[in-house]
């Protein structure tokens, strides 16, 4: 089999604000780009914030076959068989110990969380700001409920203080004991303590037989800083977090205007 013209044999896309365009689409071009990527010898895998039940339509939408990376790493989920293949939980004492010492720092907090598995449902809580991506999200009276199950993460929100704010407030008060990332606007997310996008990726790209030197990543907030890290080259959308863009090797354009397509086009092109 000859070598691939690619430089890189694994693709990881961040799904929102990165393959997906605003509208929640992929271009022609990105879909064109990724074919002959893939055609090429590359592997291309979606490494998302959602849990598995959230990303489900849009994959199915997209016609994915392959490997998905959800829940922030928690999840490897394989989109043609429908069928998780690893899974993490949050331990839900630490979850609420650590709930209540960053509470204890800022006050109330909105609470949601995101049941373990493959149906699992988003349940918020009074006051939490559903985001347009947990439209199936079940409201819940009683906090207590929120953990009657196991849980992948806790999304928390604040009446006051910002996004970028309220993740370093959770860090500061919990730090020790998850994980705090901010995954897009309204959306900061306590996870199992040591869990982010590259623990995931890594052992999905272990399934594929490649490692952290294969593999070109595409996002555009922080939560994918370790996966851009992790990867031999990271790439930040132009619309990112000004945190993410500070940790990559470039930055292409926009999710709406065909960045990763711009990208794979030119390494993909014979040099002079």
């Amino acid at each position: 089999m000859s070598e691939p013209a690619l430089p890189y044999r694994l693709i990881a896309t961040d799904l929102d604000g990165t393959l997906l365009r605003d509208d929640h689409t992929v271009s022609e071009r990105t879909r064109a780009a990724l074919a002959a990527a893939t055609a090429a010898g590359a592997a291309h895998i979606v490494v998302t914030g959602r849990t598995v039940p959230a990303a489900r339509r849009i994959l199915d939408d997209l016609d994915y076959r392959g490997l998905a990376v959800c829940a922030q790493g928690a999840q490897v989920y394989h989109a043609g068989e429908h069928r998780l293949l690893t899974s993490v939980t949050l331990d839900r004492q630490l979850g609420a110990l650590a709930l209540e010492k960053i509470e204890s720092e800022v006050g109330p907090l909105f609470l949601a969380v995101a049941r373990d598995g493959l149906d699992g449902k988003i349940l918020f809580g009074p006051g939490y700001r559903v985001h347009p991506a947990e439209r199936a999200a079940r409201s819940l009276d009683d906090r207590a409920d929120l953990w009657s199950a196991p849980v992948s993460k806790v999304y928390i929100q604040h009446a006051r203080l910002g996004d970028d704010e309220l993740a370093e407030a959770a860090r500061v008060a919990a730090g020790g004991l998850v994980g705090v990332t901010l995954a897009g606007a309204g959306l900061v997310e306590l996870l199992p303590l040591g869990l982010t996008k590259a623990t995931g990726l890594s052992l999905a790209a272990r399934r594929l037989g490649m490692t952290a030197a294969d593999t070109i990543a595409f996002g555009d907030m922080p939560n994918d800083i370790a996966m851009l890290q992790w990867a031999a080259h990271g790439v930040a959308m132009a619309g990112a977090h000004p945190a993410l863009k500070a940790v990559a090797d470039e930055v292409t354009a926009s999710n709406g205007e065909d960045g990763i397509a711009l990208v794979l086009e030119r390494l993909l092109s014979p040099g002079p």
